[in-house]
């Protein structure tokens, strides 16, 4: 990449101007090195622009084989984080073009995923949006909340935000229960597939029962609270349709921490209109940004967030790092290093 000529300039994309705080915290983390340009440009703009550089963070961007065979330079493409799935993997593999992730256990995203889903579970438990209400018409003492001491809670995909999920649950006095394609062997299904094995038995520990993905219904009326850590994949997607929430405790509480594709929209909608869901959390959603007008968003047991669940100072410094770290390999032409390949 031209690592004798400071000339040289090697170019680092960061696709559409969402998530703003990922190529600002990376353009201020290379501010001593002129030889890297970060460039965030409009996701209109990109098949026009994708040419002239030689990294690519897609951030929400879809890079389809079209996109990716326009890509002529480039020579990485990556996440801000860990989920792929907008990526046409097996075109860029075609193409020349390495497709990493960021591990989420080494930047701080999983344990602020974590912490996000515990601001959801009691938001809803507490009733957020009805205590809002009652200070606004000056009233004391309601609504009646409900405690997290004493649930059981079902985490859908042990990945790495499942384990630090676990470890931030257990001192709440909760029964923990959940399943991953294979405890024997990394996890395929979950929120990160480069999860770390467990080490001391720490699932052991963690989890007071261990399900297969064929037990999900089963694990499902059984919860109090569902937390969905799937990774959105062709066999994940919709797989919190009718069916599974149908199996799931009328009443009991729904988060996502995801991706929106895992959950079905019209089973969700369905069962917050009669009732049967007790509650709606989610950091993602189906399209993004959310229509605000959206009919989900009108019942009072529903919270949802702007996909910020990663987004602490902690892993978006971290994350802006390793990618920062990446460029400058890239630049030198040195073996690419603290990403994780996935071809």
């Amino acid at each position: 990449m031209g690592q004798n000529s400071e000339e040289q300039i090697t170019r680092v994309l960061f696709c559409g101007p969402l998530f703003s705080a990922s190529h600002n915290y990376t353009r201020e983390y290379l501010k001593k090195y002129p030889f890297i340009q970060v460039d965030d440009i409009p996701l209109d703009d990109v098949p026009n622009s994708i040419a002239k550089y030689h990294m690519c963070i897609l951030k929400n961007m879809k890079l389809d084989s079209n996109l990716i065979a326009r890509a002529t330079k480039m020579k990485l493409i990556m996440q801000f984080g860990v989920g792929l799935e907008g990526v046409d993997i097996d075109a860029a593999t075609k193409h020349g073009i390495k497709v990493a992730r960021i591990p989420s256990h080494i930047t701080g995203n999983s344990a602020s995923c974590a912490e996000m889903v515990i601001y959801l579970i009691l938001g809803l438990l507490r009733k957020q949006n009805e205590m809002q209400t009652a200070v606004k018409q000056r009233k004391l003492g309601e609504p009646v909340g409900e405690t997290l001491l004493g649930k059981t809670v079902f985490i859908m995909g042990f990945g790495n935000i499942g384990i630090d999920l676990a470890k931030r649950l257990r001192p709440f006095g909760v029964q923990i229960i959940a399943t991953k394609r294979s405890w024997a062997s990394h996890s395929q299904d979950s929120c990160q597939s480069n999860e770390v094995p467990p080490q001391n038995g720490i699932t052991n520990d963690l989890v007071d029962e261990k399900g297969a993905h064929e037990d999900i219904h089963k694990f499902a009326s059984n919860a109090d609270i569902v937390v969905c850590c799937l990774n959105l994949n062709s066999e994940t997607a919709g797989t919190v349709n009718k069916k599974f929430i149908s199996s799931m405790k009328k009443g009991a509480l729904l988060i996502n921490i995801s991706r929106g594709g895992v959950l079905d929209y019209e089973a969700v909608l369905c069962h917050l209109e009669s009732g049967h869901l007790g509650g709606l959390g989610i950091d993602v959603a189906w399209t993004e940004p959310f229509d605000p007008d959206d009919p989900i968003l009108k019942y009072k047991n529903v919270i949802i967030t702007p996909h910020v669940g990663g987004v602490t100072e902690l892993s978006y410094r971290t994350m802006a790092k390793v990618v920062g770290d990446v460029a400058l390999q890239l630049h030198a032409g040195n073996p690419l290093t603290g990403i994780e390949f996935v071809n």
